[in-house]
């Protein structure tokens, strides 16, 4: 029985321009369907999580990541009783803003835009999914409802110091209620992301021989999964060892976000979406052992993956390229491809450059960068 916090798609607050909905798809399966079939959706596939694609064919690409996210989101979501669908599309669309290289590209482009608006990955998916989409002909973007545009906007919590031009202008339009928090389903994606990218940047650390094993085995959760691991199969082989220990530390997440949560629900006699969105706090959480476990776990990750040299090369070059890139465009709006060009003023020139390069996929980043700095 679905809970009485979960979100009813009978009962959405609908689209900003009205469509007739379809017979044989809710409005929050049809949202998840126009992600997945749109451009910015499949550009994920060649943008770097942490390692660009060039390094190995196995690491986590921006989309390997994002379906693992919406993996974990649907588990929690069923299992708390929650609109899964919902939980679903918010989860797909999450990173649809990420430009190329990472938090590397991101960074940049928020020093860029300082002046101009500013820039964060999820105000820049608003912007894809209501605007720069435009696979439709009766409007621009992919119309999706509002408790999806909410749940993209704010699945991290309620947005209220330094809103973003591009989450403002949206927001002015079609209220987003930026200051409340968003729907359960909307926390369970967010929490969802946390779990899916400490799990596979352990992996994808092993896999790189950044770190051992050895290395991590004093961490919180991981130490003790790899000991459970040993004692039911010992002498297993090393690569079945390390998934059989990483499967442990990701369920280990998953069943302490679904236990804590679960109380969290049943202490708090909500009854409604509505009342979730004024609560004042996120209902769906990790216990307090876990945060303590996940952030010791993160600080690792930062010193020994996040900021290791060979990361650190691939950040040099990303940034080497987003700035010569946003300098090169800002000087001469020509370069720009025609649907790029056309601009009023030095803002709309900032903003448009800014869409065109979060856009952007690493390998076509690197060949524009080439192509204007060589000449050719």
């Amino acid at each position: 029985m679905q809970s009485k916090i979960a979100s009813n798609p009978e009962t959405t607050r609908g689209r900003l321009h009205t469509e007739e909905e379809s017979k044989y798809r809710s409005p929050f399966q049809r949202d998840r369907d126009r992600v997945i079939h749109c451009k910015a959706f499949r550009r994920l596939k060649h943008k770097t999580q942490v390692f660009v694609a060039h390094e190995g064919d196995h690491f986590r690409t921006r989309l390997s990541h994002t379906i693992e996210v919406s993996q974990v989101a649907r588990t929690i979501a069923k299992t708390l009783n929650l609109n899964s669908e919902l939980t679903e599309v918010i989860a797909l669309a999450h990173d649809l803003g990420h430009p190329p290289f990472a938090h590397v590209g991101e960074d940049v482009l928020r020093i860029k835009m300082k002046n101009y608006g500013g820039f964060d990955h999820n105000a820049q998916a608003i912007k894809i999914v209501t605007s720069l989409e435009k696979s439709y002909a009766e409007f621009d973007g992919l119309n999706l409802t509002w408790e999806t545009l909410e749940g993209i906007a704010k699945h991290n919590g309620p947005v209220v110091n330094s809103i973003p031009y591009a989450l403002n202008d949206y927001s002015n339009r079609h209220n987003l209620e930026l200051k409340t928090h968003a729907s359960a389903e909307a926390q369970v994606a967010a929490i969802s992301d946390d779990i899916a990218y400490n799990n596979h940047d352990l992996d994808d650390g092993l896999r790189a021989n950044l770190f051992t094993e050895n290395d991590i085995s004093n961490l919180p959760i991981v130490g003790e999964c790899f000991s459970l691991v040993d004692a039911k199969y010992p002498n297993l082989d090393p690569i079945r060892r390390r998934n059989e220990a990483l499967r442990r530390i990701f369920n280990e997440m998953v069943e302490d976000v679904i236990i804590n949560s679960q109380s969290l629900i049943k202490n708090s006699s909500l009854s409604s979406s509505k009342e979730v969105r004024n609560l004042g706090y996120q209902i769906i959480q990790f216990s307090p052992r876990m945060i303590e476990s996940i952030n010791e776990i993160r600080t690792y990750l930062f010193d020994n993956m996040y900021r290791s040299d060979r990361v650190n090369l691939m950040r040099e070059r990303a940034t080497q390229v987003v700035n010569g890139l946003f300098y090169i465009f800002m000087n001469d709006r020509k370069l720009l491809p025609v649907q790029w060009s056309y601009c009023k003023s030095e803002f709309e020139q900032a903003q448009l450059i800014s869409d065109y390069l979060s856009g952007m996929t690493d390998g076509y980043a690197e060949q524009r960068y080439t192509e204007l700095t060589s000449g050719t």
